[in-house]
């Protein structure tokens, strides 16, 4: 995996989204880096009802310091490759709060 890459970031009229590549069933909850433009995310939950995509949403929610309700799962619900829809946040927002969170990265893609 590469640490510093280019994370892949799309606005569309109704926000942002990011690329995500989850890991559940991780020892911890935690941002493992960029990994083929997507930000990777290791989570403890397990892939079963729904646990593991809560709580992404829940780590997102805290890195990017935005409610959880403006964090959606916008393609990928029961794949570990997501695209979730940020609403409220610019690209250079999330691009910034993450490198504020130290994430390495490239600048983002639009």
């Amino acid at each position: 995996m590469k640490n510093e890459d280019s994370l892949q970031l799309e606005r569309t009229p109704t926000g942002v989204l990011l690329k995500v590549k989850v890991v559940p069933g991780s020892s911890r909850n935690r941002i493992a880096g960029i990994w083929n433009g997507s930000l990777k995310v290791s989570v403890t939950a397990p892939p079963e009802k729904g646990k593991a995509n809560h709580a992404l949403i829940r780590l997102l929610a805290d890195l990017l310091n935005v409610p959880a309700n403006r964090l959606s799962i916008h393609r990928g619900e029961t794949s570990p490759f997501k695209m979730i829809l940020v609403n409220g946040l610019s690209p250079k927002d999330i691009f910034e709060r993450l490198k504020q969170a130290g994430i390495r990265m490239k600048t983002p893609s639009r």
